[in-house]
């Protein structure tokens, strides 16, 4: 199947959006073989800032609608105290959000960017996709996210090369209570990075610490500016350490 004759067959949609590539290209698509569609971001502590800010930026120069639902994840104990299927519960109850505002609002179908190359296997949020019957086009279209990427270069999307990014919970081994103080604290230090320049990384939290995942080729430049770095990152940790096992890139 292609796009096209996805969309051709369901016109009227709604859209789980978050700003990221996958999102933002199934937006343009949409859009580009004329469905009508509106695209539902729902804000939790767990998006940084700026993924709001892409999500309105990309919205508005597509003039497609956009939705903004709120909801604070962590009043559901089961995300709070950060379990092995997480991301199961996290997912169910920002989808069942949208389905709730998107019914109400008229809209049949729901669908989300999830591509090709994610892995079933990998992604316990996908087991509430499937429960609340979230239509995925580019999975079932067979389109990978490397092709994501191509297309959104042509079609000239800004999010083309944008880094993949996993929301903040990540950034916090599985067990440890999350909390709104380090999310903040990682969102906070994650910024403090970009500012310097570095792309691509993760901030993970160590115990006290915070530890640093970079591509291979940033990690000499990091260390030559880890004084920069310290400095940076000590309103949020007293301690920063730098993980030699270079971050894999996206495909890798």
């Amino acid at each position: 199947m292609e796009l096209s004759e996805f969309f051709a067959e369901n016109p009227t949609v709604a859209l789980g959006f978050s700003g990221g590539v996958d999102s933002a290209f199934l937006l343009w698509a949409a859009l580009h073989y004329g469905a009508q569609v509106e695209a539902y971001y729902v804000k939790t502590p767990f998006q940084p800032r700026f993924e709001l800010e892409d999500a309105r930026k990309l919205a508005g120069q597509l003039g497609a609608k956009m939705t903004v639902l709120e909801t604070d994840v962590l009043d559901l104990p089961q995300v709070a105290c950060n379990p092995g299927d997480r991301c199961y519960h996290c997912k169910n109850a920002i989808f069942s959000l949208i389905r709730r505002q998107a019914a109400a609002d008229g809209w049949p179908v729901l669908i989300d960017g999830t591509n090709a190359s994610d892995d079933a296997g990998d992604r316990p949020g996908m087991k509430a996709l499937r429960e609340l019957e979230v239509r995925s086009p580019l999975r079932e279209c067979g389109i990978t996210k490397k092709e994501v990427r191509r297309r959104s270069r042509e079609v000239g999307l800004f999010t083309w090369d944008k880094p993949a990014y996993a929301c903040l919970a990540t950034r916090i081994p599985t067990g440890r209570t999350i909390t709104h103080s380090l999310l903040e604290r990682v969102e906070q230090s994650e910024d403090a990075l970009f500012q310097l320049g570095f792309t691509d990384f993760r901030v993970r939290v160590l115990g006290d610490a915070a530890r640093l995942q970079l591509p291979e080729d940033q990690l000499q430049t990091a260390l030559d500016r880890r004084e920069e770095i310290r400095a940076a990152l000590a309103p949020a940790f007293s301690q920063v350490l730098l993980d030699l096992e270079p971050r894999k890139k996206e495909g890798e």
